[in-house]
C-alpha cells in the first residue's frame, strides 16, 4: 500500500480542517513546497495536493502553487479541489500532475470523468458523510450513496476512487474499516482510503485489508503526520505491512 501524504492549500499554506469545517482550520506551514520535498525524501510514493479554495468557490488561487509542487518533487503528485471542467484538469497536467482528482464534477457530469480518463489518468473522489456522497468542498450531498457512486464509474477506466468519511477525517480516531472493506469488494477500481488515520496501527490494519482477493492501493494521511504523531518514514514503513 502506498502512503499518500496529504498537502491541503487555503491561502497558498498548508492546513487541515477538522471533518471538512472550514472554519475549524489549523495552519501547519507556509511553504508546501518544502513541504512536499521533505514527504519525498521519507520515502513517500506519492504527493496528494487538495486545493481548498478552489473546492469551496471553484477559483483555483493556489494552482501555481501546485505547478511548484509538481516541479519541485519527482514522485508523483495528484492534484483535486475545484477541478470541475476539462480546461483545469488539463492545466494540471500541463503543470506536471500525474493525476488530476474529480469530485464535485464526477458526481454531477460523470461523462467527463470518462472522456478525461481517456487522455489522462484520472481519480474520483468521494467524499462521504452519512453514507452519502457530499460534494462543493463538503457542503452539499449528492443525495447518492456510495456504493452506487462507486459503481457508476467502474467501466469509466480511473485510476482509482478516493473514498474520504468527512466525519473522520481530522479527528485522528481511526479509518472506517467496514466501510472500506464494502468497497474493496464492490469494485475492481484501485481504492485509495482517506481520513483517520491517527496512528501507525491504523496504517498497519489498512494495509493487512483484504476484501475479494484486493487490497488497498494507497492511504492519505495528514494531521497526524503535521503533528508528530508519528514520522512519515515510520509511516511508510507501516504501509509495507
Amino acid at each position: 500500500m502506498d502512503l499518500y501524504p496529504a498537502i491541503d492549500l487555503l491561502g497558498g499554506q498548508c492546513v487541515r480542517l477538522y471533518q471538512g469545517d472550514y472554519e475549524r482550520e489549523t495552519v501547519y506551514g507556509d511553504d508546501p513546497v518544502s513541504q512536499a520535498r521533505s514527504f519525498e525524501a521519507a520515502g513517500a510514493q506519492w504527493i496528494h495536493v487538495v486545493d481548498l479554495d478552489a473546492a469551496r468557490s471553484g477559483e483555483p488561487v493556489n494552482r501555481p502553487i501546485i505547478a511548484q509542487i509538481a516541479q519541485a518533487v519527482n514522485i508523483p503528485v495528484q492534484t483535486g479541489g475545484g477541478v470541475r471542467d476539462e480546461a483545469a484538469a488539463k492545466a494540471h497536467i500541463d503543470a506536471g500532475v500525474a493525476r488530476v482528482v474529480l469530485g464535485t464534477a464526477a458526481m454531477e457530469d460523470p461523462d467527463l470523468v470518462a472522456r478525461l480518463a481517456s487522455q489522462f489518468p484520472v481519480a474520483v473522489g468521494l467524499d462521504v458523510r452519512d453514507g452519502h456522497v457530499s460534494v462543493r468542498g463538503w457542503r452539499e450531498s449528492s443525495g447518492v450513496e456510495l456504493l452506487d457512486a462507486v459503481a457508476r464509474f467502474e467501466h469509466f477506466g480511473v485510476a482509482a476512487v478516493i473514498v474520504t468519511e468527512i466525519g473522520r477525517d481530522g479527528t485522528l480516531e481511526g479509518p472506517d474499516f467496514e466501510g472500506l472493506g464494502e468497497i474493496l469488494e464492490a469494485t475492481s477500481i484501485p481504492v485509495i482510503a482517506s481520513g483517520g488515520v491517527g496512528t501507525l496501527a491504523h496504517l498497519r490494519e489498512l494495509a493487512a485489508m483484504e476484501n475479494n482477493f484486493r487490497r488497498l492501493q494507497g492511504a492519505i494521511v495528514g494531521r497526524a503526520l503535521y503533528e508528530g504523531t508519528f514520522s512519515a518514514e515510520a509511516a511508510v514503513e507501516a504501509c509495507r505491512r
